[in-house]
């Protein structure tokens, strides 16, 4: 066995070992979707010591006060292994930071996903980024344009989840006095370090997890964090433009563009 080889085989035995250890703390009642929950567990372990100061002043992770919705997400859609994950890169704060789940602009992951559950309040609140839940009625324009996406092309969640899974590389949400957000590239160089390491591993671990064929960030950032991240794992990476407003590419027609971008990685848009 050639030592690269030997190495893979070495961590996957401890990130199992690793999951075991985890299951009495979930609830999921599946070894495998209590491995997700695991890593799900350590982020926020890892993450909460972290500090960001000016011109973050609020700090949302939605995988703490968004959990129980998070939990329905993998409990319906996170069987494993899925040919394609979709990559994005943190929380909006009208989308995740609602709802828990990555892209969760709230029709879609209410009507479309048939998940709805309370949700509770990060620790300190921006004014102007008030968390309602499901509650909250303003729309985010991402998460309409990726899920509408899904579900003209698939259809039901059961046939789109078939293929592909959505999941963020990292899950806090920055924002700054006034209320703008602050993506996590733009994270002082001292605060960032830690914060990448952190999520590095965890995206590691999630791909272990679904073992797709393709890992496809949805903008650049998250295809570059892939592509470090997974340097000495069998996938392909690659990118498709991120469907935010503050695109011009995703304006002028956001579908068609991806199904290009899809196709030109050999990825075959359909219902099977």
């Amino acid at each position: 066995m050639r030592f690269d080889e030997l190495f893979i085989s070495t961590y996957l035995m401890i990130e199992s070992s690793r999951c075991a250890k985890k299951r009495r703390n979930v609830s999921l009642m599946n070894p495998d979707l209590d491995c997700l929950e695991s890593i799900v567990a350590d982020m926020v372990d890892e993450l909460r010591p972290l500090r960001f100061g000016t011109p973050v002043t609020h700090v949302y992770n939605p995988l703490e006060y968004a959990l129980d919705a998070l939990r329905q997400y993998h409990t319906k859609y996170a069987s494993a292994p899925k040919e394609i994950v979709f990559l994005g890169m943190n929380p909006g704060p009208w989308g995740m930071a609602q709802t828990g789940v990555p892209f969760g602009e709230i029709n879609a992951v209410r009507d479309w996903m048939k998940i709805q559950t309370p949700v509770g309040l990060p620790a300190q609140m921006h004014p102007k980024r008030p968390v309602m839940g499901f509650g909250c009625t303003k729309r985010e324009v991402s998460g309409t344009r990726l899920w509408g996406w899904a579900q003209k092309t698939f259809q039901t969640p059961g046939r789109f989840f078939k293929r592909f899974f959505v999941a963020n590389y990292c899950p806090l949400l920055f924002i700054e006095k006034s209320g703008r957000n602050r993506t996590p590239d733009q994270i002082r160089a001292a605060e960032r370090r830690p914060l990448l390491e952190i999520c590095d591993h965890a995206l590691r671990r999630t791909i272990d997890y679904f073992k797709p064929r393709y890992v496809i960030g949805v903008g650049k950032f998250a295809e570059k964090r892939a592509r470090i991240a997974l340097d000495n794992h069998k996938v392909e990476i690659g990118m498709i433009a991120h469907p935010s407003p503050a695109n011009p590419q995703a304006n002028r027609g956001w579908e068609p563009l991806i199904v290009k971008q899809l196709a030109a990685l050999g990825i075959n848009i359909g219902s099977k």
